[in-house]
């Protein structure tokens, strides 16, 4: 049983025992503390904080649940220097991340033979699923691959998949730097040559909805969003190439020695400079580039779908912004009154960048970035905005967090019809699996309002709308 200590609203310390090099800092409140389940994460939490150069604390947000070698939901800096970076620590789907787009019109206004053409036509346009070889995906080539790797979504752009607002609107311009070809295997290209511009499976998706209530009204207008608006939720990664870049850098680390002392294997991490720790940055940050890609053109079909369907041109289909969940990256952070770079591995949790930022847009400069927070298909989901919180390293939550395995969803609707279920409730789903529909309802999700309230009360990001799905393609 660990002894957290409340030292701020919806903010616990877990206290620094023998061998953590940190205390942990626990974002939650005592209805998610009391879960039944919350004592593993805890203790990934803990295991966090052994690794050499974290500075700060280990980090868990109130979506936290077990993962592998961190939890789902961690967030660890690393001192740039001295420090380790883990592939644990970002996860097997580097990048995966949340794209939101709006829509000038109220969703209400759209008739429900339009709202089922629609759902019907992304379905159609968007690959989803499990495994790689889609038919309608053209082929990468090496050029193309090192192009889009190197440059980032910019490389979607300006082959036509997108509008060049689209990179001011999303974290980091769309393009992690220091990618490199030549640290990925040939077996990774091979698993991602057709994957760009697919969902994927699990609880990835596309979602369209309506924005059904505001809680700040100015920023929401400064973001030019309106109550009754439509929306697009868009959730994918780097798909297999991420995976199997994640899989291999484990391997390499585990022949290289690196999981020695720790108090478990999984949280195996190699010196950021060292050469294997580098080869795995270069290779992470290629993966990165291949999820912004993916995002991109997973937006650019969906928006081929409302031309097609509702006559709305292009740039009518604005891109509000894109955020990573599952990344390494450098930042610089004041640590004891000293700025200093750092490594911030944040393994299911969203940068949250508030007002001046530099690395912002003009606009999000202004007001601090979105955070995206995805719940589940039946409820809700989130926008917020950054608060610069420097306890977390400008983090926040990234979704709702999974209330129970993905087997025990299975089992729970066994016998039942999911579909009908969901229609009932005013949401229609397209999947190309009956089993992933099953395994992603809301009963395996924490209540996502709980969860971004617990956000807001700790001052990690504010609530600036709540979104209402009703059309929603799962892998």
């Amino acid at each position: 049983m660990f002894n957290l200590t409340k030292i701020a609203p919806s903010t616990y310390l877990l206290p620094q025992e023998e061998g953590m090099r940190v205390p942990g800092l626990i974002i939650a409140n005592e209805e998610l503390i009391n879960v039944s389940d919350f004592e593993k994460p805890l203790e990934q939490v803990r295991n966090v904080a052994y690794l050499p150069g974290i500075v700060g604390y280990s980090i868990a947000m109130p979506d936290i649940h077990w993962g592998y070698g961190f939890p789902i939901g961690g967030v660890a800096a690393m001192d740039a220097e001295h420090g380790v970076i883990s592939p644990g620590g970002v996860g097997y789907d580097i990048n995966c991340g949340v794209r939101l787009a709006v829509v000038p019109r109220p969703f209400k206004d759209l008739s429900e033979f339009d709202r089922q053409n629609l759902l019907k036509s992304i379905f159609k346009n968007v690959p989803s699923g499990v495994g790689g070889q889609h038919k309608k995906i053209k082929e990468l080539s090496h050029s193309d691959y090192k192009k889009l790797l190197e440059e980032g979504a910019r490389w979607s752009v300006d082959n036509g998949f997108g509008l060049e607002s689209d990179l001011d609107f999303t974290e980091s311009h769309g393009m992690i730097t220091g990618a490199d070809i030549d640290s990925v295997s040939k077996y990774a290209q091979d698993r991602g040559k057709y994957q760009l511009g697919t969902i994927g499976s699990g609880n990835h998706f596309v979602e369209i909805g309506e924005i059904s209530e505001l809680y700040l009204p100015d920023i929401a207008k400064a973001w030019g969003v309106f109550a009754g608006q439509t929306y697009i939720l868009i959730h994918s990664g780097s798909r297999g190439f991420g995976h199997q870049i994640c899989q291999e850098a484990l391997n390499s680390f585990v022949k290289l020695g690196y999981a020695k002392g720790l108090p478990d294997k999984q949280l195996i991490a190699a010196p950021i400079h060292s050469d294997a720790g580098k080869n795995y940055f270069r290779a992470m940050a290629a993966a990165a580039n291949f999820a912004f890609n993916n995002r991109q053109q997973i937006l650019h079909k969906v928006r081929l779908s409302f031309r097609e369907v509702l006559g709305i041109p292009f740039e009518e289909v604005r891109l509000l912004y894109d955020v990573c969940h599952n990344i390494a990256k450098f930042e610089r952070h004041l640590v004891d009154g000293k700025m200093r770079k750092l490594c911030v591995h944040r393994k299911g949790a969203t940068r949250a960048f508030g007002p001046g930022n530099e690395e912002l847009s003009p606009l999000y400069r202004t007001t601090g970035q979105p955070v995206l927070v995805p719940g589940d298909m039946g409820r809700a989901s989130h926008l917020m905005v950054g608060q610069d919180n420097p306890l977390t390293w400008c983090s926040s939550c990234h979704g709702a967090g999974r209330a129970q395995g993905r087997h025990k969803g299975l089992e729970s609707w066994r016998g039942r019809d999911p579909v009908k279920h969901m229609k009932a409730q005013g949401v229609t789903v397209m999947a190309s699996s009956m089993k992933t529909i099953a395994e992603e309802m809301p009963d395996a999700y924490k209540d996502v309002d709980s969860v971004v309230m617990t956000c807001q009360e700790a001052g990690l990001a504010k609530m600036v709308a709540k979104l209402k799905p009703s059309l929603v393609i799962k892998g």
